[in-house]
């Protein structure tokens, strides 16, 4: 019997594992602390698992020509699942990646290897703290900029502010999209102020998620679509019949009401993302 690929973070002291996907081959599950971070097909980088993942790529496949190279920057790397789906349905694209703890880095460069043709840069630190070391070139110059940063399952409050969005944003172009991965439960206390805060500092917002979760019914992901332009709204029925179903995208006056009376969310106020019961993501180690 193979055995699983693992190591211990050395900054957070979190167990990363890397399973086989026994259903899809050429497919590898990343677990950290126990929750599913990634999943990846090395066989086939275009296909995306995870059903919040899956909502980002339909917004990616919407940005510029099918195909067009873009310019790309991801806030958390897991492994590396939306910069492979970028290189394979868009090469070329420039993209850099940030990821505080290195040795996962390494740990997935070398158990689930990534095209050499790939123009991924890999940047190592806190992602608030390297936004500040990007050249000043690449600001206003970004075509899509990915936040989805967990510590284990949950999200550090000092990448849920006002502060950390206005500085983060500031790289996207004036069409620029960034897509946030937020992890909620029932209330959604935490997704609407998320979102009350990305509107805060861009010009529109939208919402994607599965029903049943927007209707407070189970914890799940929730996707929060913003440009500093008005998003294309011929983008909303093809993203939503993309899948996975049942699926929903709230925009306009239904996304003012969802977030009415939310706060905005300082670095003052700020509080990380609530944690699932283990039953819901969570593996037995």
């Amino acid at each position: 019997m193979n055995e699983i690929p693992s190591i211990v973070l050395s900054h957070s002291g979190y167990r990363a594992v890397i399973e086989t996907d026994r259903w899809v081959p050429g497919s590898f599950t990343l677990i950290v602390d126990g929750t599913p971070q990634s999943h990846v097909n090395l066989d086939d980088p275009a296909e995306l698992f995870f059903e919040y993942i899956q909502r980002m790529g339909h917004v990616i496949d919407q940005i510029g020509m099918p195909g067009q190279p873009i310019t790309a920057v991801h806030l958390g790397a897991g492994a590396f699942t939306l910069p492979r789906y970028i290189e394979a349905t868009r090469p070329g694209s420039r993209q850099q990646v940030v990821e505080l703890e290195s040795d996962l880095v390494d740990f997935v460069r070398k158990e689930l290897p990534w095209s050499p043709r790939a123009q991924i840069k890999v940047r190592h630190g806190d992602a608030r703290e390297v936004l500040g070391k990007f050249p000043a070139g690449l600001r206003g110059s970004v075509d899509l900029l990915v936040v989805d940063i967990f510590s284990g399952a949950r999200t550090p409050a000092h990448v849920t502010s006002l502060e950390f969005y206005t500085e983060a944003v500031s790289l996207l172009s004036d069409d620029g999209i960034v897509l946030v991965n937020v992890a909620d439960g029932p209330g959604l206390a935490f997704a609407k102020a998320a979102t009350s805060t990305l509107a805060a500092v861009v010009a529109d917002v939208a919402l994607l998620a599965e029903t049943q979760i927007l209707k407070g019914r189970r914890f799940g992901n929730v996707v929060l679509v913003g440009s500093r332009s008005p998003l294309p709204l011929e983008w909303m029925p093809r993203i939503l019949a993309g899948g996975p179903h049942p699926a929903k995208v709230v925009a306009g006056a239904e996304l003012r009401a969802f977030i009415a009376g939310a706060p905005i969310v300082t670095d003052a106020t700020a509080i990380q993302s609530p944690p699932p019961a283990k039953s819901v993501f969570q593996v037995r180690p």
